[in-house]
C-alpha cells in the first residue's frame, strides 16, 4: 500500500508524518475530534507553504488582464506577421515584469505536494481502520511515538471516511452543497475580469472585425462555463468521497477566498 518509492518518501512519507505528528498532538491535548483537526491544521500549513506561488499566480494573472487591451490591438496591427507579433508581445511582458509560463510552473510545482497529501488521507480515510493499513502507515512513520493503533475518524458530528451517498442522512448532503458553493465562491473570488465594459464599447466603436469579437464571445462562453461546472465537478466528487477529503478541499478554498480578497482590496 505504501511502497518505498521516490514519490512516496519525497512528498507522501512527509506529510503522512506531519497528519499523525498533528493527530497525536491533538489527541495530548483532548480536543475532540483531533484527525479532523488535523486534517485542518495540515491543509493550513500546506496552503501557508504556497502562500508565495498563490499571490504570484494571482498578480500575474492581474496584470495579464491588464495587458490584453494592448495585446490585442497588437494581433490587430500584426495579424500577418506572427514573427513579428511575438516579438512585440515578449517586449510587452518583459516591460511589465510578466512570465507568461510561470502560472504553468506554479501549477506543477504544487501537483505534487497536492497529490501526496490526497494519498495521505485516502489511506485513513478509505481503510484506516483495517489492520493492515494501520500496518502500512506505522512502517513510514518516522519515530516509535507516532505509530498508531487506531483513529478516531468522527469531527463535529461527521464519519470522515463516510461518504455522503453512503451515509443515508440528510446533513451529509449538505457537504456536497458547501463544497460546490465554496468552489463557485474561490472561482469568482480569483477570477481577475479580462475586459471591463468600457474596454468593450470603446472596441466596438472602434470597428473591429468580427472575427476578434467572436473570439472574445468564445473566451467569455468558456470562462462561463468552467465557473459553474467546476463547482458542480467537485460538488459531485465531494458526494461520493469521504468527508475528510472535502474537509480538507473547503479548507483550502477558504484560503483561496480570503487571498483573492485580500489581493483585490490592496490593489
Amino acid at each position: 500500500m505504501l511502497q518505498p518509492n521516490f514519490f512516496n518518501s519525497i512528498f507522501v512519507f512527509p506529510i503522512l508524518n506531519l497528519l499523525v505528528f498533528l493527530y497525536k498532538g491533538f489527541l495530548l491535548i483532548k480536543i475532540p475530534g483531533a484527525f479532523g483537526f488535523a486534517i485542518v491544521a495540515l491543509t493550513a500549513l500546506i496552503r501557508g507553504l504556497f502562500q508565495p506561488f498563490f499571490r504570484k499566480q494571482l498578480e500575474t494573472s492581474k496584470k495579464m488582464a491588464e495587458l490584453k487591451p494592448h495585446l490585442d490591438k497588437l494581433s490587430k496591427k500584426h495579424k500577418d506577421d506572427q514573427k513579428t507579433l511575438q516579438q512585440e508581445q515578449m517586449k510587452l511582458y518583459q516591460q511589465a515584469g510578466i512570465n507568461p509560463a510561470s502560472g504553468c510552473l506554479l501549477m506543477i510545482v504544487q501537483i505534487p505536494v497536492f497529490i501526496a497529501l490526497y494519498n495521505s488521507l485516502s489511506i485513513f480515510l478509505t481503510n484506516g481502520q483495517g489492520k493492515e493499513a494501520v500496518e502500512s502507515i506505522n512502517k513510514a512513520l518516522y519515530s516509535p511515538f507516532l505509530k498508531i493503533g487506531s483513529v478516531d475518524l468522527w469531527f463535529i458530528g461527521f464519519n470522515l471516511a463516510t461518504t455522503p451517498k453512503q451515509s443515508g442522512l440528510w446533513y451529509y448532503m449538505l457537504i456536497p452543497l458547501i463544497t460546490g458553493a465554496l468552489q463557485y465562491w474561490q472561482a469568482v473570488s480569483m477570477t481577475t475580469p479580462t475586459t471591463t465594459a468600457k474596454t468593450v464599447e470603446k472596441t466596438k466603436e472602434k470597428g473591429d472585425d468580427k472575427e476578434k469579437g467572436s473570439g472574445d464571445d468564445f473566451q467569455k462562453a468558456m470562462n462561463t462555463q468552467m465557473k459553474f461546472m467546476f463547482p458542480i465537478m467537485i460538488g459531485w466528487f465531494s458526494y461520493t468521497l469521504p468527508v475528510g477529503l472535502s474537509l480538507y478541499w473547503n479548507i483550502f478554498s477558504i484560503f483561496s477566498i480570503i487571498q483573492g480578497k485580500q489581493l483585490k482590496i490592496k490593489n
